[in-house]
């Protein structure tokens, strides 16, 4: 009977730590979706995105942001679904560069006159020719994710210069 129950109690403590590991496993942190390439050059990407621009009679859609931005990854993540893709998919080129801690791609942004020091995600608008048109300058977006999708469509309809 002793052993028994010394074999019930090892049983019933090897399903708790199973349980335990089980739970400590489901709650680590997923690692976050990458979504800016932060190895790519930018100003190659840049002239990619202008004449694809150039030959799909759109505009160019820049943001800049960083993987480990959560507003980055939102805005991302909205402008994927809905009525912003459609706007984004009808209206844009789309480029994503990347500012890593804001030691990449910062002479970019100021070039087109994006104030990262606003906060990111940031954007501009360019012509297919290169000239912006318009650009966040007052961290419009940088709160995307407690941002709607009808805020996050105004402020890109905004810089697209069209309702």
């Amino acid at each position: 009977m002793k052993t028994f129950s010394l074999s019930l109690m090892i049983s019933a403590c090897l399903a708790l730590a199973n349980v335990a590991t089980a739970q400590t496993q489901s709650a680590a942190p997923a690692a976050p979706v990458s979504v800016y390439d932060e190895h790519a050059d930018a100003r190659a990407e840049l002239n990619q995105a202008l004449a694809a621009a150039r030959t799909q009679h759109k505009n160019v859609l820049v943001v800049f942001g960083a993987n480990w931005c959560p507003d980055c990854r939102a805005l991302d993540g909205k402008m994927k679904a809905g009525a912003l893709a459609t706007l984004v998919d009808k209206r844009f080129v789309l480029l994503k560069v990347d500012v890593g801690r804001f030691n990449r791609n910062t002479d970019l942004a100021e070039q087109m006159g994006v104030p990262l020091k606003k906060g990111i995600p940031a954007a501009a608008v360019l012509k297919s020719d290169g000239d912006v048109l318009k650009a966040t300058g007052g961290g419009e977006l940088a709160d995307a994710r407690s941002m709607g999708d009808e805020a996050v469509l105004k402020v890109l309809q905004d810089l697209h210069g069209k309702g």
